[in-house]
């Protein structure tokens, strides 16, 4: 993970997820956000999504909560990436991003 980081954000550390788009754009929030197809008819490949296992254990162990709680939230961050979240701007961007994992992972774990 460490390498993959290095190579593709130019970061020498390890990190616990990093996504990959497929299109050049990260600017795709939009363009799925606006689709007027019912849920199920298209196909829409985002990239991918790298989690790093080892990592997501420890944070599991650190933040109190099962090895698969950490893998939902690490791949919904992922995802959120792909479809053009950015925690990193700061500010508004981080809160929203922020709000947006918080909905999805409670939808995700209704109890």
């Amino acid at each position: 993970m460490r390498i993959l980081n290095r190579t593709y954000r130019g970061i020498d550390r390890t990190t616990d997820v990093l996504s990959f788009p497929q299109t050049e754009s990260r600017s795709q929030k939009s363009e799925v956000g606006s689709r007027n197809t019912e849920p199920g008819t298209q196909n829409v490949v985002l990239g991918d999504v790298v989690v790093n296992l080892h990592k997501a254990k420890i944070q599991a162990e650190e933040y109190g909560h099962s090895f698969y709680e950490e893998l939902d939230r690490l791949l919904i961050h992922g995802l959120l990436h792909l479809i053009g979240y950015d925690h990193e701007k700061g500010g508004s961007a981080e809160g929203r991003m922020k709000r947006k994992e918080r909905e999805l992972l409670r939808s995700s774990n209704p109890l």
